[in-house]
């Protein structure tokens, strides 16, 4: 969603990989290749797996079994590409070895539990979910013990409490300046978000719902990257930058990734930085009041020639009164509720 917004310039890259190459046998097979054997090499992945909020390929490429494979990879005796999924006897394990299982191409099979990419709490060991941690404990026990892979999982699900733990906090400074009127600029004061709505940009989903966040009953306000105040694009950082580099490294077996590589010092750095813009904010709205300032958000917050090309600004000029969401194909097709992937 937060991409959707942009000016298609900045987005034209998306498009190789959120079209219908995601529907093509040639995405991962090569067009002018089409050998099964160049399908079978993690690097196939890398080409739309990686970046900053789905770390796919840096977390496997860090981790040791990423190491693994990048040393033996041009070894056939350890790695031979030539065989089957179903057949394969790597000396460990490569994308699609663990994604594909056996060769089948449901690659979201092995998720454990649907949270956005990590963005989402989530009781991960709840009963919905035992099926999906089962057919995962399945795949690393080729190698190693069963044991070993219910702990590696308990170490991801601690990871991911720790972490939601950070993101409520932070979301919560940002809320609570935001309802004492300290959150500047507000969203009466910006272009329109992605939607066509001047909604709080926090407000996801089913929270904060009310007419005291900028909207009715159950209106959702979305993500924002641009133009919005700092300490909202913060909030935004760490959820759909830092949360998830703790979730893919854990998932991944990439604990430089989950800590040190901006995952929880980073979500911990980001939370600091919160804090100090809303105390910063307060301290400055405590001197307004003092000395009689009325501060005014300055215009180019509304308009530019920047924010001429935002998805929201489009809406609000060429369909008056209609958000995105009347706009869409159908119902519930952005909604930010999704059901497990089956």
């Amino acid at each position: 969603a937060w991409s959707i917004e942009r000016p298609p310039g900045d987005t034209a890259e998306c498009t190789f990989c959120h079209t219908s190459s995601e529907e093509r046998c040639s995405t991962c097979h090569q067009r002018h290749q089409f050998d099964p054997a160049v399908a079978r090499h993690s690097e196939q992945c890398k080409a739309c797996h990686w970046g900053k909020d789905h770390r796919d390929w840096e977390a496997y490429d860090i981790s040791i079994h990423g190491v693994v494979y990048q040393v033996n990879k041009w070894n056939p005796t350890q790695f031979d590409f030539s065989k089957k999924l179903s057949d394969a006897d790597y000396v460990g394990p490569t994308c699609q070895y663990c994604h594909l299982r056996g060769g089948h191409h449901n690659v979201q099979r092995l998720s454990t539990v649907y949270t956005s990419m990590g963005m989402s709490n989530a009781d991960r060991g709840a009963p919905l979910w035992k099926e999906k941690r089962d057919t995962w404990v399945s795949v690393c026990d080729d190698c190693h013990s069963p044991r070993f892979a219910r702990e590696n999982l308990q170490a991801m699900d601690e990871a991911c409490k720790d972490a939601g733990l950070k993101y409520t906090e932070t979301f919560k400074v940002a809320e609570n300046l935001m309802l004492d009127g300290m959150g500047e600029p507000m969203p009466k004061d910006l272009a329109p978000d992605w939607s066509g709505q001047h909604i709080w940009s926090l407000k996801i989903g089913a929270y904060h719902d009310g007419p005291k966040y900028g909207g009715a009953q159950g209106e959702s306000g979305e993500f924002r990257m641009s133009n919005c105040s700092d300490i909202e694009r913060i909030c935004f950082e760490s959820v759909g930058y830092w949360m998830t580099y703790i979730m893919k490294g854990m998932a991944h077996g990439s604990w430089n990734d989950a800590t040190y590589c901006d995952g929880s010092f980073g979500m911990d750095r980001w939370l600091v930085k919160a804090k100090a813009a809303s105390e910063q904010a307060r301290r400055f709205t405590a001197l307004e009041k003092k000395t009689g300032i009325n501060w005014v958000p300055s215009e180019f917050w509304r308009k530019g020639d920047y924010l001429e090309q935002l998805t929201g600004t489009r809406i609000v000029k060429e369909f008056p009164g209609k958000t995105i969401f009347d706009l869409c194909p159908e119902p519930g097709w952005l909604d930010t509720h999704h059901a497990p992937a089956e």
